[in-house]
């Protein structure tokens, strides 16, 4: 399981940046651009939790665009992040990850729990990568209310 301290794994992903236009996004190119990497993992587009959570992401952007990018993965389609920027009026980058491959890979496709039934899924998750590709600050199975600003809190200690 990915920490603290390891490489983050670099991936390439379909998607569209904080203005709609859509583009294949590489981590390594991204951490080329002068800016840490805020990386989250969220279920799905439109639903209750991830709009409340991306929503938070998009009203704190002032609070982060000076040295952090953010950057949205689901498994949903290009299409459905579209409708999702377009209906929320998001700023950040949404990727998709269909084949939960990258997740996988960042071990937050998973085994959840919700009112006592399991099933796989999302555990959502954020992570930040400095410009070297290296993870500083990892949390798992965040709440998708109130976590933005726990983000911009430890953030600022640094």
């Amino acid at each position: 399981m990915l920490t603290t301290g390891d490489k983050a794994i670099d991936f390439q992903l379909d998607g569209i940046d904080e203005n709609g236009n859509e583009n294949v996004f590489k981590l390594e190119e991204m951490l080329l651009f002068g800016k840490d990497v805020i990386l989250y993992f969220y279920p799905k587009d439109n639903t209750p939790g991830c709009t409340a959570e991306a929503c938070d992401f998009r009203d704190n952007m002032s609070r982060l665009t000076s040295k952090y990018t953010v950057i949205g993965v689901s498994k949903d389609s290009v299409k459905s992040h579209h409708k999702f920027q377009t209906d929320h009026n998001l700023n950040f980058v949404l990727v998709s990850d269909p084949d939960c491959a990258v997740m996988k890979k960042y071990d937050v496709w998973g085994l959840k729990k919700m009112y006592g039934k399991e099933s796989m899924g999302v555990i959502r998750s954020t992570f930040v990568i400095n410009q070297e590709g290296v993870l500083t600050h990892v949390w798992r199975n965040v709440k998708a209310t109130g976590h933005v600003d726990k983000i911009i809190e430890e953030l600022a200690k640094d």
